[in-house]
């Protein structure tokens, strides 16, 4: 999944595929602006989020003030 932001910040795009073809989303928001971009460091062309992440930025939300526990964990067996 690709995610893309307009200069003006008030418009994201989704780019996916299913297996099938390609799914192209856009929201605009009538008002306002994303305000909150995630940013991959000095000097990168993209960053990476998790899917909850995407969620909150699409909601117009800060993605780097969301907590979750980690993708992957070990899994303990019951006593």
């Amino acid at each position: 999944m690709f995610v893309f932001r307009n200069r003006r910040g008030t418009a994201i795009k989704v780019l996916m595929y299913d297996g099938q073809g390609f799914w192209l989303c856009q929201k605009r928001l009538s008002a306002g602006r994303f305000r909150h971009w995630p940013d991959g460091g000095k000097d990168a062309a993209a960053a990476s989020l998790a899917a909850h992440q995407l969620l909150v930025l699409l909601a117009a939300g800060n993605p780097e003030r969301t907590e979750a526990p980690e993708d992957w964990r070990p899994v303990r067996r019951g006593a």
